[in-house]
């Protein structure tokens, strides 16, 4: 089907109804999105068959951006060309955003009361165990030998030795890449194009100045960059609002990655919570804007380009050098979101009982944030 002749009024009105709620009814993280995706758009409605939605898949992996948002763009896109994938994306990331939104207001008002001292105290174990199945569940993707495996503790070393995120995400591509294919790019002049592109980068986050210019930058960039998962996210927040910028407190980050978590759609809202922390309704705007732009413009021209993707000994390998990258920055914020986190007896303790809880009974992270701020609370009172 040629996409671009596909943007009639019913298709999309059926996107947007899909994708709506979809956007209302995702919880549990990109695996779960997708596959509620691959329920609906090929079982349901045979828009695509399996090929098709497996292709998508496999393009997802190969641009930066949050996976499930990407393939909500990707089927929008197929269905019905560029406006369909404005509908469908749209849709999928608004109604996640009006949730942390209003839950990021209610922490502004009332974070600094006892009670929802004691719900943060409760939630926080269950982020580190949730972060630490996604650790489990990529790393056995991304970890494809020994050499990855040295990529990812590589990039674990080089975050905590300052090293910029950025630099770290294309030497794990740039170290992979050539390990593969060292014949066929010795004496290129690709390092001639790459460096230029980590220069800019790097500069990009040298901002000092807190404005809403610089909010919007430091999102775009990030949107820019960031493969692997939404959990890789932290790593950037991390290293750009509250070492860089100093925008934020570690504390305030780990609050808005719980946030993040109990509403549905991609985590990748948690900018806006970020954003609104920073300048109100305006810089959360700002902030989802910005890092959900990018995915825009890489997905019509991946969703063509995959043939030739897929063929291609370098992008294959650089590839897998990034996500080992990414699980390796992943690890390491986990660790630095522990030590804020994992405080005392109680705290541990739910740590891992919610790691128990989602590798051998699959609970749904959902109930086990509502049991940790339960459990949270009831601690806080006695």
């Amino acid at each position: 089907m040629n996409p671009a002749n596909g943007a009639t009024p019913n298709r999309l009105k059926e996107l947007a109804y899909l994708f709506l709620r979809l956007g209302i009814t995702a919880f549990g993280g990109p695996p779960a999105h997708i596959a509620m995706m691959n329920d609906e758009v090929v079982t349901r409605r045979k828009w695509m068959d399996e090929q098709e939605f497996l292709d998508l898949m496999g393009a997802t992996n190969l641009i930066p951006g949050p996976n499930s948002t990407q393939m909500a763009i990707h089927m929008g896109y197929s269905r019905a060309g560029l406006w369909g994938m404005l509908v469908s994306g749209g849709c999928f990331i608004i109604p996640s955003t009006i949730f942390v939104i209003i839950l990021t207001w209610l922490y502004v008002e009332y974070g600094t009361t006892n009670y929802a001292e004691s719900l943060f105290y409760g939630i926080k174990p269950v982020v580190i165990a949730i972060v630490l199945q996604a650790l489990y569940v990529l790393g056995r993707k991304a970890v494809k030998g020994v050499l990855t495996s040295l990529v990812g503790v590589g990039v674990v070393a080089g975050y905590f030795l300052g090293l910029n995120e950025i630099l770290l995400i294309f030497l794990g591509g740039i170290i992979i890449m050539i390990a593969g294919n060292y014949k066929n790019i010795a004496g290129s002049r690709m390092f001639s194009f790459v460096a230029p592109i980590l220069g800019i980068n790097i500069a990009a986050i040298t901002a000092a100045e807190i404005t809403l210019s610089t909010l919007f930058l430091t999102f775009l960039k990030i949107g820019a960059v960031l493969y692997g998962s939404g959990y890789v996210l932290l790593a950037f927040l991390e290293a750009d609002f509250v070492n860089t910028l100093g925008w934020i407190t570690t504390q305030q980050l780990i609050d808005v990655v719980a946030i993040g978590q109990v509403t549905p759609g991609p985590l990748l809202t948690t900018a806006a919570a970020v954003g609104y922390l920073v300048s109100g309704l305006k810089g959360a705007i700002l902030a989802t804007v910005a890092i959900f732009l990018p995915s825009f413009f890489f997905v019509p021209f991946v969703n063509k380009a995959v043939p030739w993707i897929r063929k291609s000994p370098l992008a294959g390998a650089a590839l897998d050098g990034v996500n080992a990258a990414s699980l390796g920055l992943m690890a390491a914020v986990t660790i630095q979101l522990a030590r804020v986190s994992l405080i005392d007896p109680v705290t541990i303790s739910i740590a891992v009982l919610c790691v128990g809880a989602l590798f051998f009974l699959r609970i749904n992270s959902t109930w086990l944030i509502a049991a940790g701020g339960l459990v949270g609370i009831l601690y806080g009172l006695f």
